[in-house]
């Protein structure tokens, strides 16, 4: 068998993987083929995937050349391209108009309502091409809609462009970087659904559909829906998951994918399952080809690779009970000048993988989309807790080192106004008190330059007892004594005579942004003049 596979990143590595293990000829096609992928194709084709005439000459001159069975993909919102090359070359697939129906969130949520499956009450709002005439965005949604909403392109993936909006004030601006993620300038505008959230894969052989797998997922950093991770598989009661498979299944049908793979996100809402949206692919996001795998022995992607050449999807039914976690590591805002504790994370018991998608000299910032993290570890355990804790021991093992005194750092140091992004956002409220009691340092200021043996940070009483953790699972003692190991810098009750003790300033810092912060802080003091860090780090300085 001969497959050509859209994509050329980590998403479709399983699939390269397995085609290779199977003994067939792989052929890949993408703007850019990360080298692990190109040493798997038998042919590695920079072609841009949006041009789908293109690809249909690219998938053509295979066949003339090799013979080709199928076309797959996975992980990519490149499904539209998938349909329309497997239905110009008469290969095994589902309907162009069905990829757009699964592709389109609009026309995706009109199937749904046509066919009475549970989903959001939506509206559409559009634009004209860019640079064109355009309608200022409407100041208020229709009549009959009410907030929270959330604003999404109708044709993006990862949660770019996404946005829940709580106020009438912020709806227009929403709906215009919605707009800007829009290739075809459109965005859906939909009822916000409250409740837990699942991800599910399947597959699809003649019109029968099999679920594979379903994954807890875990959002964060409100009004954006970032994925931290998820859990395979659900904890959930199992008469909920019964019910959102249900609801999955009845979506799939309703979108008419008969033969392919199908992956949806549904939430379980107070009035029952309802989707969120369905895409005729696998699953990204580490899902279909690690976690589900990891779980339960079985290789989805296998299954919806044969389904792409015409053949049965083969034996589906799980070789073991496991638990596998995949969890995200993400960066406050600045540039990377070292990247720590990699061997160390590469020792804990369980891990199976860890991604690294940043490199030194990079600039990060903190997530508002699922494309923004830093990395990702994937553990397994035979049970959840030991899955988890792997999980949170792997990511908070890993340190992304800033440059100090970097301006873009500062910023997010000194702005103190609520929002989504606080490594620490629920601090017990007798702590929180404490803190706002504390001077934000003791000592000698003077302007020589510091090190670490005459600095100390000021450590509060109660600090142990406190439950809150950071958004890598690390409690508040815990990123202490991270700090204190990562700089030299000791902590304690009470200012250390000779030293600059830092107070409020210090945990100001690290409840903003976590152990980065407070690491970050010090390594600026002792490579500036300290007073000018500090009053630059006071909520109304400038740059």
């Amino acid at each position: 068998m001969n497959i050509l596979i859209l994509g050329g990143g980590t998403m479709q590595l399983p699939a390269a993987r397995i085609a290779r293990k199977k003994g067939w000829q792989v052929f890949v096609a993408a703007k850019s083929i990360d080298p692990a992928v190109r040493g798997l194709a038998h042919e590695a084709l920079e072609v841009d995937l949006q041009d789908r005439d293109g690809m249909v000459a690219v998938a053509q001159d295979l066949r003339r050349r090799h013979g080709l069975h199928g076309v797959f993909t996975a992980g990519t919102d490149f499904s539209t391209t998938v349909a329309w090359v497997a239905e110009k070359l008469r290969l095994p697939g589902i309907p162009y108009a069905v990829a757009q129906n699964a592709t389109d969130k609009s026309r995706m949520r009109a199937r749904f309502r046509a066919k009475a499956v549970p989903c959001p009450r939506y509206y559409t709002v559009e634009r004209g091409p860019e640079g064109g005439e355009e309608r200022k965005a409407e100041e208020r949604p229709p009549e009959g809609f009410s907030f929270p909403l959330v604003v999404k392109p109708v044709d993006n993936m990862g949660a770019r462009g996404v946005r829940r909006v709580d106020r009438e004030e912020d709806y227009a601006s929403a709906v215009e970087v919605a707009i800007g993620q829009s290739r075809g300038r459109r965005v859906i505008v939909e009822e916000y659904m409250e409740g837990p959230e699942l991800s599910l894969d399947a597959v699809v052989f003649h019109g029968q559909a099999t679920v594979c797998g379903v994954a807890d997922r875990h959002i964060y950093f409100p009004p954006y829906f970032v994925e931290m991770g998820h859990t395979m598989p659900s904890d959930l009661d199992p008469e909920l998951l019964r019910q959102a498979e249900e609801v999955f299944l009845a979506g799939i049908r309703a979108l008419g994918i008969r033969n392919g793979a199908a992956k949806g996100d549904i939430k379980l809402t107070p009035s029952g399952p309802a989707i969120g949206e369905i895409a005729a692919r696998l699953s990204g996001g580490y899902m279909s080809g690690w976690t589900f795998p990891l779980s339960c022995g079985v290789e989805v992607t296998e299954a919806a690779l044969n389904i792409a050449v015409g053949l049965p999807p083969g034996d589906l039914t799980p070789r073991f009970a496991a638990v596998s976690a995949e969890r995200a590591f993400i960066s406050i805002p600045g540039r990377i000048r070292a990247l720590e504790g990699l061997a160390e994370v590469r020792q804990v018991d369980g891990l199976q993988e860890l991604f690294l998608r940043v490199r030194v000299g990079d600039r990060v910032r903190l997530p508002a989309n699922n494309l923004e993290k830093c990395g990702n570890v994937i553990t397994r355990a035979a049970t959840r807790t030991r899955a988890v804790g792997a999980a949170d021991q792997a990511r908070q093992q890993v340190f992304l080192r800033l440059e100090p005194n970097d301006e873009e750092t500062l910023a997010f140091l000194r702005d103190r106004r609520p929002g989504p992004w606080a490594a620490f956002p629920q601090l017990g409220q007798a702590l929180a008190g404490t803190l706002e009691g504390l001077p934000d340092a003791v000592g000698q200021l003077g302007s020589a330059r510091l090190g670490a043996e005459g600095l100390a940070l000021l450590r509060p009483e109660g600090m142990k007892a406190e439950q809150a953790c950071d958004w890598h699972g690390l409690s508040l003692s815990g990123a202490l004594e991270q700090v204190e190991r990562l700089t030299g810098v000791p902590s304690a009750e009470a200012p250390m005579p000779g030293r600059l003790t830092l107070g409020r300033v210090f945990w100001d810092a690290l409840a903003r942004g976590g152990v980065q912060a407070g690491v970050f802080l010090i390594e600026s003091l002792c490579r500036g003049d300290p007073g000018e860090v500090l009053d630059r780090l006071r909520p109304e300085a400038r740059a």
